[in-house]
């Protein structure tokens, strides 16, 4: 039947596609040869040490007879004190026994835990528990904030920040999207300080300020988040609540108000069902180093998003979208994510286009292409990283690979499936059959491209797939910009005032009535930052029309929020305008920390960019 699609699989079956790719480069574990049934993590908080001490017990089944080694990916800030093994139900190994292990080099983002097992359990299909004690530092995925750099400037907070590689530095694992498992934690703290963890269930014992955590479904090491400090939360809907440090939750709890649960309900008519119960939400201070991060059942994100309610809206409604794809279903290696990044913008446009209108959704998209052709520009046509399906060699840290090639010719490439179906919903009905076909799995672009064409056997019969200069190879493989981009004149409300006024300042004397015509304070936050990076192209400006703009507009768009104010800035930075560089400094003094150096930060053209989408999150460089 057109559109039916094969059966969904069930759960908990085989978790992994059968052509999840034995190999992934920037993992030096041996994956392959075991299967992860869970997981659990026991953690003492030290903050006056900042410190993780505790162990991991993981429960584990050989799947490849002769292998007498486990390899584990790991960290040189992780520090192994010692690891047992103990195979239940067994006479043989009933009781814990001592296993000798080395760490080896691997990249400058990890090293190799290998440990060697006994004969008794390299049995396949027989399950045995390995137990790690260990201590985690000041690694990458660990960030401890003092008290000055926290909202409230009163009290310590700890987080971590998995994405990609970085939770090795957080516990030993198996850190590859390609191995999903469940997992339980316990976490003990000093009074006073409240934990939260990407679980779907969680409790604490007072008396013993234990904090307990279960995650009821598999998922990858990089989604296993924890977060500790002075946090309050509030509750947004039948299934969703906001934590923040005491001094936000007023602001974020305004901003957000029952908008969280009319967003699931869209999502949920899309794409089916939210697969993980709760969705919580904790804003982080600015020191946090990206814009959001997709935890299972609580989005990290970064509170000065708080200042613009477009920017909000959209990065918050991204991570609801994270729950079907990359959470649910999730890319098997980095060389795939676009899976993750791409289908959930698309997601979340779909989701915008139906709660804010088709005008709205085009506008955010034609400020993100455009982004992704100013990129483009910058790179170069031939650029190895405009391609969706990335090939990484041995070393490179995927996320030095994350850009808005990952989001938008993502995007770009389902918006193109989009149209071969000839039908909005008949593609949104796609969508739900991937998701069921695929829950909590990992897969490759080949899986949602053999199910797309037996969800439409008339594309596949017709050779769909092959399309002169739109091959799906080609999609993949390709290099530059995207082979289609849709349709966006519905946003031409919004965007052609945006033009009109650029053209106007592309007149080295331009028209001080023509321009009183445009009042940017009804402007939305996503015209204003359109406006400003086409002005940004055309910096510096010459010192005597630089004057004209600063003088037009400083004054507003100084107290907008961090996203216009970026831009504005760097048009200072660029046109060398003395009387604006004081308030560079004191942007800078705001949003920018020592801890910055941990962040993965990529530059482009003077602008240093985080995990998410490039002009997402920005700090003036040089």
């Amino acid at each position: 039947v057109e559109g039916a699609g094969p059966p969904a699989r069930n759960f908990p079956g085989d978790l992994h596609v059968t052509r999840c790719p034995l190999v992934d480069v920037a993992s030096a574990s041996n994956f392959q040869s075991f299967q992860l049934n869970h997981f659990h993590l026991d953690l003492r908080l030290n903050f006056t040490l900042k410190e993780m001490t505790g162990w991991l017990v993981l429960d584990l089944v050989p799947i490849q007879p002769g292998i007498d080694t486990l390899v584990l990916d790991t960290h040189p800030s992780l520090l192994i004190h010692s690891i047992d093994c103990k195979m239940p139900g067994s006479t043989q190994l009933d009781r814990p026994v001592s296993l000798t292990y080395r760490v080896d080099p691997f990249t400058d983002y990890g090293s190799s835990l290998n440990i060697s097992l006994p004969g008794v359990v390299v049995q396949r299909g027989k399950g045995f528990q390995i137990t790690l004690r260990f201590t985690t530092t000041d690694g990458p995925a660990t960030w401890w904030l003092d008290p000055p750099l926290t909202c409230g400037q009163s009290q310590p907070l700890v987080f971590t920040l998995g994405h990609s590689v970085s939770n090795r530095s957080f516990f030993p694992c198996f850190d590859t999207p390609a191995v999903k498992s469940t997992y339980s934690a316990t976490v003990r703290v000093p009074e006073g300080v409240m934990v939260l963890m990407s679980a779907t269930r969680s409790s604490y014992s007072k008396p013993d300020r234990v904090f307990h955590f279960s995650m009821q479904y598999p998922v990858p090491a990089y989604l296993v988040a924890l977060v500790a400090g002075e946090l309050k939360h509030v509750d947004v809907g039948p299934r969703s609540r906001v934590w923040a440090e005491p001094c936000l939750l007023s602001c974020a709890l305004n901003k957000l108000g029952g908008s969280v649960e009319r967003w699931l309900a869209v999502a949920e008519d899309l794409f089916g069902p939210y697969p993980w119960g709760r969705y919580d939400i904790v804003f982080l201070p600015p020191s946090f180093p990206i814009v959001a991060m997709e935890n299972p059942c609580l989005t990290f994100i970064i509170s000065s998003i708080l200042e613009s309610r477009d920017f909000l809206l959209i990065d918050v409604i991204h991570e609801i979208s994270h729950g079907w794809f990359g959470n649910a279903v999730t890319n098997a290696t980095w060389e795939d994510m676009w899976l993750s990044e791409g289908l959930a913008t698309y997601a979340q446009r779909r989701i915008t286009t139906l709660a804010y209108g088709e005008a709205f959704t085009c506008l955010e998209t034609r400020f993100r292409l455009d982004a992704l052709h100013r990129q483009l520009r910058l790179l170069g046509d031939d650029s190895p990283v405009s391609k969706l399906q990335v090939t990484f060699e041995p070393g490179v840290n995927p996320s030095t690979l994350m850009n808005l090639f990952t989001y938008e010719k993502g995007f770009c490439f389902a918006s193109y499936l989009c149209k071969l179906c000839g039908d909005v919903s008949r593609f949104d009905a796609f969508l739900r059959a991937y998701i069921s076909q695929f829950k909590f799995s990992s897969v490759v672009a080949e899986d949602l491209i053999e199910l797309f064409l037996d969800f439409f056997p008339a594309l596949k019969e017709e050779g769909a797939a092959h399309r002169e200069g739109l091959e799906f190879d080609r999609w993949l493989g390709g290099l530059g910009a995207p082979l289609y981009e849709p349709d966006l004149s519905a946003g031409g409300v919004l965007t052609r005032p945006v033009h009109q006024l650029c053209d106007l300042w592309a007149d080295p004397a331009p028209d001080p009535n023509a321009l009183a015509a445009f009042d940017l304070s009804t402007w939305t936050s996503f015209q204003t930052v359109l406006f400003l990076d086409r002005m940004l192209d055309r910096c510096p400006l010459p010192h005597g029309t630089a004057v004209l703009p600063y003088g037009a507009y400083s004054r507003l768009l100084a107290s907008q929020s961090a996203e216009v104010q970026i831009r504005w800035l760097q048009m200072v930075v660029r046109s060398n305008y003395p009387p604006e560089i004081p308030a560079v400094r004191s942007f800078l003094h705001k949003h920018v920390s020592t801890h910055m150096q941990k962040a993965f930060l990529y530059v482009h053209d003077g602008r240093i960019t985080g995990k998410k989408q490039d002009e997402s999150f920005m700090i003036i460089y040089g």
